[in-house]
Order: structure tokens, then C-alpha cells, then sequence
């Protein structure tokens, strides 16, 4: 496969393409963490687009397997060549071998041997290679080389320069390399960068994958993810421990443990300190904030007696209990007591996998990505490491933990005070780490306090601020650090989205009507809207959105649902819904778009908005870019919501195309009960009811009511079903040609979702031909 990838920042940089194995998983996790915009496209067929108003959309093009791009036809091959040299792209390129590769060959087209399925040793690096930037060029990695599929690199072309080079095992690996028997002495190229003097193309090309620790390195020199890194210090200045403690178990071991407690706090004010729980309580077991601010009152007690510092605006919770999922009580009894501004844990949004963690801030506490380092409680001594102490060592040199440091410009870990006794293996890891560090990379090492530390990473990583709350009941870990108290089938089962003035708050009306289905209690703001994934609320969390739901009862037949308009054309609602509620239905409702936004300048004139009563409706969906700002934005709510493809493209990137259902707001208008019947179809409920029963046309009203005990009816309030003028000709007619490809690809969108076409789509396309 290809890739191309672009560098990280704002929106206007180039996007990226991206390998698959079995190069490509760790570059593409590289990519990945370092704000990449990345496109994987396949080896064959069609190039993706490569230019956008004449600008290059790509900054790097990736290979997984070099030969693809080899023996790219003609076509796509000089397009990409072409746009590579206009637009000083780069390539990178893996070649890893199989039974079937050549010993030897020339690449095609290139000046470049090839020398395949090798073994390999004693990698080195090239101290003059121009490529280097975060890899130091001082060490050699002494030892056989991962696996016996090697490629090395041969060349007299002085565009190609050795960047990784290695000893092959023997001289008998290596009889196609030539009869010099002292060949295999030589160093050999693993890794070569291409300068471009050949073609005017720069390329680095690996002979294996990303599987060997080294290639990761320089993998990551090549694509300059050193961007977030080039504030870390080569010595780490100011280096400090950070200890947390939890006073009730102060002076509770033996007599020399007691002592070594006396002793650390005579030494208080050489560490930075941190509160744990008290008695290392989880505070998602508890309820009630006034228990948890007591226990925090306890250890603060402690702390202030002992002269441990209390302002340091940093805690930890144990187990990560009460830090994600939130536990409101936590965060408010934190700020109450503490003061805390920062915290940090494994669990957001998953433990695993490692590089996807992030940071997000709620309720005014900073929550930053705890990184792990292989240590735990259990790990106490050097000689009984699981798997023996060269696995602790693997993952300091070279392996995990290096690599954590590596591609993530803050990390913070957390390690046990048994780490600290027995063989100290907490000080063993992270002093060879550094040294590690030190000799393999040009990494610099800060420390900064947990408040700066905290500013500092929310200014790399900005769009991390706001959080993703997914449903606690799907990750095991979540659920057993959630309170016992809240339970999951308290979220709704299915949301109607909108969009607005389609027909969305009858249905809300017809659902509620249904034994089985109960919809939000309504909010003293919005009404019977909750319109919490779309906006400010959504911050205020789960807790609160839960609030708005009865508590469950024993019956399985519990069916919740909530009805929020704005929610169909929301750039952030589809996601957050689908983080939370993955399992959910979606209905929305369409009528014809020039309808929709006819209705929409009638509601707001309706409500005294000064830009409707003032302008006639065509002058709203005909101003151009200089009207005023408030006559743009009323232009914007009247025609935006209508390019439906688009918005419902945006949740079916949420949702799988069988948890949608669109519904014909006409029909929904003129046949209620036969759309009530697809709706509990699609729903599977098994209590079904007959909606030409329940439901009767009110001529006063001019729609559909609920029918009541003694053939009186209940409708909608007065707000509903207005009567207003018919919409002009002229509107009517330059809506119909703007909507048109809207509309076009609206049924484009249905058809591939297998759903009906309205009757006012099938209407308004015949009359398009």
C-alpha cells in the first residue's frame, strides 16, 4: 500500500497517507499519536487526488512494500513523480523479504542494488547520514538482528546515502554478494537515504519492517516528528520525585519501615507531594461528596502537621477510580479541599492500546495520559522480573518503555513504593532509561511541575480539551471503577436527531404514546430537549445526562429515548452519540429542504427575531458574503440543515447504516400511524401497538393527535402547526435549483443504505429530469 503523510498543526496542513503491516502498524501508530492527518490508500488502481486548489495535499508519500511504487504503471507512476518534485514530497519505502524474493537484484529503474534474505549483526549507525535528528550516531547495537529475512543496499551512486548499516552473520549467507572472502566483515546497509541527485526525489528506503527498534527511529527521523519534542533537555534539570501519600498508614509498619517514614520527611522538602485517598479509599465506592472531602480533610490534616506541602494542585486517585469514568463527587470534593487542578490516569479513553491515551480537562481539573513502565506491586525484585530480568531490560533499551518516551513529547508514569525497596527497581528502569536515553537519541529531558506540566501538554495537544465520554459498561476496566449506584440502562436506546421543523416533536409525541418507550423528563432550558451531545451541556457529563432518564426498573422492557433537533447537523454530535451510546437506534426525519427552510424563517419571525421580521424570506436565501453577520447566520440555520447526504454521512461515519432510519416527514404528516409501524419494526419491539387506534385527525388543528377515552384528543401546543403564506415563486424556484445536487445525492445515499425514498425526493427528482 501507499501513504502519504503531512506534517501536524492546524487545519490548512497537508493530510496523510498511511502503511499497513507489516511495515506500516508502528508507523502508522507513530503518525498517529504526532497529529498526522493520514490516508491509506491501496497499491493499486486509481492515485488518490494529490493536488487541492494548487496546493499539494500530502508532505510525505509511504510505501509498505517499495516494489509497489517499482512497478506503478506508467500513468501513476509519472503523476507521482511529477508532484513529488513540484512539491519537494519525499518518499519512504520498506522492503521486507519472503521466500520468493531474488538474493540479488537491481531495483528497477534505480541505481540501487538489492541483496535479500540475509542475517544480520552489530548494527551501526552512520555518523554523517543528514537524515539524523533525533537518533544519536554513537552507539553500536552489539548482537544478532531480529529474524533472517534482512535486505541490504548496494550503490555507487552518489545519491545514495547509508544511514543503518550492519555485519551479515557469516560469509556462507552471503555467496551472491561476491568471492571476497573477507566480505562479510564489511558494513553493510540496512537502511540508505536517497539525496534526490538521481531524480530529484528524496527517499529513505528500509530493508526489513519497523519490527527492529532502530528502524523505529529512524523511521521517525524521516518523517520529523521531532516538532513536539524539541523542548525536552538533554539532562532533565530539576529533576524531582513526585511522592503521594495516604497519612492513615503513616508509622503503621514495622520499626524500621517506621523509621524509613521519619526519614523521608525530614527530607520533605527536597520531593514534590501529591494526596492519595487517606486510607487509599476508592471514591467511586462512595456517594456521598461530604465522606470523601472528610477523608481528604484527613490526609490534608496530616500533610499540614508533617509540613508536607499542600499547594501543589496535583492528586491521584487510587485505581484510577473516580478520574474516567467521572465521579462528580470526586472532582467537586478535590477542587473543595485541595484545590486540584491536575490529575492524570491510564484509562481515558482505554489502557489499551498505550498510544491512543490522551488528556481532556472537565470541571476545571486538568486529567493528563498516565503512561505504564512495566513495573507493579508485584515487581519488587530484579532476578524474578516475569520472564526473567532481560525482559525488564528489553523494555528499557529499546523496547516499550523507550519507545513511550519517544513518541510522546510529555509522559508521565507513576511506579509503588515497593518499587522504591526490595531491588529498587524503580530506580534501576528509569536511570537506564535515561542513559538509554542519552546515548541512543538527541532527546532533551525536562521536568516541570504538574500544573506547568499540565498547561504545557494542553498547549501541544489542544485538541484534547474536550472530553469523549463512552458508554463505562463497554470496557471492562471502566465499569469495575464506576459507582455500583449508576447502571447503563439508564442511557436511552434510541435519539431522534432532527433535523428542526420536519415533524420531530410529533414523533416524540407518537413514541411516548407506546407502554414500553419513555422519553427524557424535560429540561428547564430546552424543554423536552435534552441537546446534550451538541453543545455545552455535553460538558457538564454522563451524570447529568443520565439525570434526565428514570431510574430502571426490573422489566426488561425499559426502552428509553430523547428527542434533540439541532443533533442531525452537528459536526461533534454523531461521534460523542456514538462514544456513549454505540448500541443506539437514530431516526431522523425529512421533508423536502425548501420546505424545511421556509418554516425555519416563519418559526423565527414567528419568535420576533429582528433579521426575519425585517428581511422577506428570498431575501434571506439570496444574501451574499458581504450582508451582515446576523443576517448570514439566520441564512445559514434556514438552508445548511437541508444538505441532508451530507450531515447523515457524518453519523453513518458514526453508525452502521442498520442503526438509521430515515423517516418521510410528509408521510409522517399525512399517514402517521403507517410511519408508527415501520418505526416499532425497526425498533423490535415486541409489544406493538396499533397506531390507526390511538391516533385521530383534529380538522381544527389540520394534523394528527393522541385520541383520548371519550373521542376527545390531545395535540401539540398552539407553537405547532402554524399557518402562514405560501412561499413566493421565486424562492421556491432558486431553492429547487439549489438543493438539487443536495438532493441527487440524497438518494444516491439511501439507495446504498437500502432505505425508501421519500415521496417528496421521488416527486422533486422526476421533476429535475
Amino acid at each position: 500500500e501507499r501513504a502519504a503523510c503531512g506534517t501536524p498543526g492546524p487545519a490548512q496542513c497537508p493530510s496523510a497517507h498511511c502503511p499497513a503491516p507489516p511495515g506500516g502498524p508502528d508507523a502508522l501508530g507513530a503518525l498517529l499519536r504526532f497529529k498526522y492527518r493520514t490516508e491509506i490508500a491501496p497499491g493499486k488502481g486509481d492515485m488518490p487526488t494529490l493536488t487541492d486548489k494548487g496546493r499539494g495535499r500530502f508532505a510525505l508519500i509511504i510505501y509498505e512494500n517499495i516494489l509497489k511504487y517499482v512497478n506503478l504503471d506508467a500513468w501513476n507512476r509519472e503523476l507521482l513523480d511529477k508532484y513529488c518534485v513540484a512539491y519537494g514530497v519525499g518518499i519512504i519505502g520498506f522492503f521486507k523479504a519472503n521466500e520468493n524474493s531474488l538474493l540479488s537484484a537491481q531495483l528497477k529503474g534505480f541505481p540501487l542494488f538489492l541483496h535479500s534474505n540475509l542475517g544480520l549483526k552489530d548494527c551501526s549507525i552512520n555518523p554523517k547520514s543528514p537524515l539524523l535528528y533525533v537518533t544519536r550516531p554513537s552507539e553500536v547495537e552489539k548482537g544478532v538482528l531480529p529474524g533472517e529475512d534482512w535486505t541490504v543496499f548496494q550503490s555507487n551512486h552518489s545519491t545514495y546515502e547509508p544511514v543503518l548499516l550492519a555485519k551479515t552473520r557469516s560469509s556462507e549467507s552471503i555467496p551472491h554478494l561476491g568471492a571476497d572472502a573477507g566480505l562479510h566483515a564489511a558494513l553493510h546497509a540496512t537502511v540508505v537515504q536517497d539525496l534526490g541527485l538521481h531524480d530529484g526525489i528524496q527517499r529513505v528506503l528500509f530493508g526489513n519492517n519497523l519490527n527492529f527498534w532502530l528502524h523505529k527511529l529512524v523511521f521517525v527521523d524521516a518523517v520529523a516528528l521531532f516538532d513536539t519534542q524539541n523542548e525536552l533537555r538533554t539532562h532533565i534539570p530539576n529533576f524531582t520525585f513526585n511522592l503521594g501519600y495516604s497519612g492513615k498508614f503513616f508509622h503503621t509498619g514495622t520499626d524500621a519501615e517506621d523509621a524509613g517514614d521519619d526519614l523521608l520527611l525530614s527530607y520533605v522538602k527536597e520531593f514534590w507531594w501529591f494526596p492519595h485517598m487517606w486510607s487509599h479509599m476508592q471514591p467511586h465506592l462512595f456517594h456521598n461528596q461530604s465522606v470523601l472531602a472528610e477523608q481528604m480533610a484527613l490526609n490534608k490534616k496530616f500533610a499540614v502537621e508533617h509540613g508536607i506541602p499542600t499547594d501543589m494542585g496535583y492528586a491521584v486517585a487510587p485505581h484510577h477510580s473516580g478520574v474516567y469514568p467521572v465521579h462528580v463527587q470526586l472532582y467537586e470534593a478535590w477542587k473543595q479541599v485541595w484545590s486540584i487542578r491536575v490529575t492524570s490516569t491510564e484509562e481515558y479513553p482505554h489502557l489499551k492500546p498505550a498510544r491512543y491515551r490522551r488528556g481532556f480537562i472537565h470541571n476545571g481539573i486538568m486529567v493528563l495520559p498516565r503512561q505504564t513502565c512495566g513495573l507493579f506491586t508485584h515487581t519488587i525484585f530484579y532476578n524474578e522480573y516475569p520472564g526473567g530480568s532481560s525482559e525488564l531490560d528489553k523494555i528499557i533499551n529499546g523496547g516499550e518503555l523507550f519507545l513511550t518516551v519517544l513518541l510522546n513529547p510529555i509522559s508521565i508514569f507513576m511506579t509503588h513504593l515497593s518499587n522504591y525497596g526490595n531491588d529498587r527497581l524503580g530506580l534501576y528502569t528509569f536511570k537506564h532509561l535515561v542513559r538509554f536515553l542519552h546515548s541512543w537519541t538527541s532527546l532533551r529531558l525536562q521536568t516541570l511541575p504538574p500544573v506547568q506540566l499540565a498547561q504545557k501538554y494542553f498547549q501541544i495537544f489542544s485538541d484534547e480539551k474536550d472530553p469523549l465520554w463512552q458508554d463505562p459498561c463497554e470496557d471492562k476496566r471502566h465499569k469495575d471503577i464506576w459507582s455500583k449506584e449508576k447502571t447503563c440502562d439508564r442511557f436511552p436506546k434510541l435519539l431522534i436527531i432532527g433535523p428542526q421543523k420536519t415533524g420531530t416533536t410529533a414523533l416524540y409525541l407518537f413514541l411516548g404514546m407506546h407502554p414500553d418507550l419513555s422519553s427524557n423528563y424535560p429540561s428547564s432550558e430546552t424543554f423536552e430537549e435534552i441537546q446534550f451531545f451538541n453543545g455545552h451541556n455535553y460538558h457538564k457529563g454522563i451524570d447529568w445526562y443520565m439525570e434526565f432518564f428514570p431510574i430502571p426498573s426490573n422489566t426488561t422492557s425499559d426502552f428509553y429515548f430523547e428527542k434533540s433537533a439541532n443533533y442531525f447537523d452537528s459536526e461533534v454530535a454523531p461521534r460523542r452519540a456514538a462514544a456513549l451510546l454505540p448500541k443506539a437506534k437514530v431516526l431522523t426525519i425529512l421533508i423536502n429542504p425548501a420546505d424545511r427552510a421556509y418554516s425555519w424563517y416563519q418559526h423565527q419571525r414567528a419568535h420576533d427575531d429582528p433579521v426575519a421580521l425585517k428581511h422577506t424570506f428570498h431575501e434571506v436565501i439570496t444574501a451574499g458574503p458581504d450582508a451582515s453577520l446576523k443576517l448570514r447566520a439566520l441564512q445559514h440555520r434556514c438552508l445548511v440543515p437541508g444538505w441532508y447526504a451530507t450531515h447523515i454521512e457524518r453519523w453513518l461515519s458514526a453508525f452502521h447504516a442498520n442503526q438509521i432510519l430515515v423517516l418521510d416527514g410528509k408521510l409522517l404528516r399525512t399517514e402517521p400511524a403507517k410511519v408508527m409501524d415501520t418505526v416499532q419494526k425497526f425498533l423490535g419491539v415486541t409489544n406493538t401497538i396499533d397506531y390507526h387506534k390511538t391516533l385521530a385527525f383534529d380538522p381544527k388543528k389540520g394534523f394528527w393527535c393522541q385520541l383520548l377515552e371519550g373521542g376527545k384528543t390531545k395535540c401539540l401546543g398552539k407553537s405547532k402547526g402554524r399557518k402562514y403564506p405560501e412561499m413566493d415563486l421565486d424562492s421556491r424556484a432558486f431553492l429547487k435549483d439549489y438543493y438539487r445536487d443536495h438532493n441527487i445525492e440524497l438518494s444516491k445515499l439511501l439507495y446504498k443504505m437500502g432505505q425508501t425514498l421519500p415521496t417528496w425526493l421521488r416527486e422533486d427528482l422526476q421533476n429535475t429530469r
